[in-house]
């Protein structure tokens, strides 16, 4: 998937897969949803969503009703760790944001 944000293009095809997850639902879930988390040979990060009517994802549909859809949006440093923190994903924390974690 590609996209232009504030003129920088994101691509899939071209950056690091990061981390994925994956509520567990199936597809055809109102509830489903999936994100991967991407990062650019220049450091940007991004997220590639996708998810069912009852999901951010969600867009209208003409007629009334919502329905399931996909989107690129892009993150900053802090909203990358926040979503790796939220998935526990501790080893891309550990290679990405060593700075930011100590001992307990």
């Amino acid at each position: 998937m590609q996209k232009i944000i504030n003129s920088k293009k994101y691509d899939s095809e071209n950056a690091e897969e990061i981390a994925h997850f994956s509520n567990s639902y199936g597809r055809n879930d109102f509830e489903y949803m999936a994100e991967t988390l991407y990062r650019t040979s220049k450091g940007n990060w991004f997220i590639i969503g996708e998810g069912g009517p009852q999901t951010k994802y969600a867009t209208p549909v003409s007629g009334g009703g919502m329905s399931g859809s996909e989107d690129l949006l892009a993150f900053n440093n802090r909203d990358a760790y926040k979503w790796l923190a939220k998935h526990n994903e501790v080893e891309a924390i550990e290679r990405y944001f060593n700075d930011r974690i100590v001992e307990a």
